[in-house]
C-alpha cells in the first residue's frame, strides 16, 4: 500500500489482484445496487468470486434493514447471500450494546423496526421505535416522563424522527452515565436515477446538537462493522479488500483496519474527490484502486476462472 495510490484496476493488474485476494468485503449502497436497481454486472461478480472460492462479506452502515432482510434483498436482485455473511449496522450495534458496552438497562431507541428486531434477537430490551406525535408546549415537553431503566440512546435511520423524540433524547442524554450510540454519520443514501434522500447522520447530527455530546458511532469509518467480521469469521487483512463507493465511510475504514481498499464510481464518491485528498495528503481517504464499477472485473474474474 506504501506504492502508488488511487490506481485504475484493469486487465493484468486485475487478475493479479483478484490472486492476492481471499475476502472481499462489499459496502451495499451505491456498491451493488442503488434504491431497488442492482448495478448492471454486480451479482454476477460477487456470485463468480464465490464460485471461485472467495469469501464475501456485505458491510452497510444502511440500519433499515436486519440481516435477513438483507439477505432477501440480495437474493431478490439476483446475488448469491446469507444472512450471516451480513454486517449492517442494526445487528452489529445490538452486538455493541450486549457484548462490548455489556448493557444493564433499556435503550431508548430512535431507529426503525429493523433496529427494534435486532435489539430484540439480541436481548436488549427497548422502547421509543414507531411514531411520537408531538403535543403540548414547552411545560409538557419539559415534564415529559422518563423510564429509569433506560440507560442507552440509540440513534439509527428513523422516517418518523420528530422534535418529540428529539426532546426525549435529550433528556435521557443529559445523565452522563447514559451511553449515546449512532448507527452512522451518513449524510445521504444515494437512490435510483442519481437521486438520493437523507442519511442516518443528519439524524444523529441533530441529537448530537441538542445534547452538548458526541455519539459513539457504529458504521464505518469506525472499525467496529470490520471487527465483528474478524471476530465471527476471521480473516487475512493480508489478503483482504474493502470496496466501497464513499471515501470517508468505505475507504476510511479499510484505511484504519490496514487492509487494501478499492473505490468504485457508481455511488457517493467521485475520481475527482479521491485525487483532491491525495493531492492535499489525506492518504487515508485515498484507495489503493479504482473502477468504475465492480463489474469491470468480471473479465479478469473470467479469465482468472479458467
Amino acid at each position: 500500500m506504501a506504492a502508488a495510490k488511487c490506481t485504475l484496476l484493469n486487465g493484468e493488474a486485475a487478475r493479479r489482484f483478484l490472486d492476492s485476494v481471499d475476502t472481499v468485503l462489499f459496502d451495499c449502497d451505491g456498491v451493488l445496487w442503488r434504491g431497488d436497481e442492482a448495478v448492471p454486472g454486480a451479482a454476477e461478480l460477487v456470485n463468480g468470486l464465490k464460485r471461485c472460492g472467495k469469501r464475501v462479506f456485505f458491510l452497510t452502515n444502511n440500519s433499515t434493514k436486519t440481516r435477513d432482510n438483507y439477505a432477501d434483498k440480495l437474493g431478490r436482485l439476483g446475488f448469491t447471500a446469507a444472512a450471516g455473511e451480513v454486517f449492517g449496522t442494526a445487528y452489529c450495534t445490538a452486538l455493541y450494546l450486549r457484548d462490548t458496552a455489556r448493557l444493564q438497562g433499556k435503550v431508548y431507541l430512535i431507529g426503525g423496526n429493523a433496529l427494534s428486531q435486532e435489539l430484540a434477537s439480541a436481548g436488549i430490551p427497548h422502547l421509543g421505535n414507531g411514531p411520537d406525535p408531538t403535543a403540548g408546549g414547552m411545560k409538557e415537553w419539559v415534564a415529559l416522563p422518563q423510564d429509569p431503566e433506560v440507560r442507552a440512546v440509540v440513534v439509527g435511520f428513523d422516517e418518523h424522527f420528530n422534535y418529540m423524540k428529539l426532546t426525549r433524547a435529550l433528556h435521557y442524554l443529559q445523565d452522563p452515565d447514559c451511553l449515546f450510540i449512532g448507527t452512522n454519520t451518513d449524510t445521504r443514501l444515494p437512490l435510483e436515477g442519481g437521486r438520493c434522500i437523507p442519511g442516518t447522520g443528519c439524524l444523529v447530527r441533530a441529537v448530537e446538537t441538542a445534547a452538548h455530546r458526541k455519539a459513539q458511532i457504529i458504521g464505518k469509518p469506525s472499525s467496529f462493522l470490520y471487527d465483528c467480521v474478524v471476530k465471527e469469521c476471521s480473516l487475512d487483512p493480508s489478503r483482504t479488500v474493502m470496496v466501497g463507493d464513499r471515501l470517508d465511510t468505505d475507504i476510511q475504514m479499510g484505511s484504519t483496519c490496514g487492509i487494501r481498499t478499492l473505490l468504485t464510481l457508481t455511488g457517493f464518491s467521485s475520481l475527482e474527490d479521491a485525487k483532491a485528498y491525495q493531492s492535499s495528503g489525506a492518504l487515508s481517504m485515498v484507495p489503493d484502486f479504482y473502477v468504475n464499477s465492480v463489474a469491470d472485473l468480471l473479465p479478469a474474474l473470467t479469465e482468472n476462472a479458467h
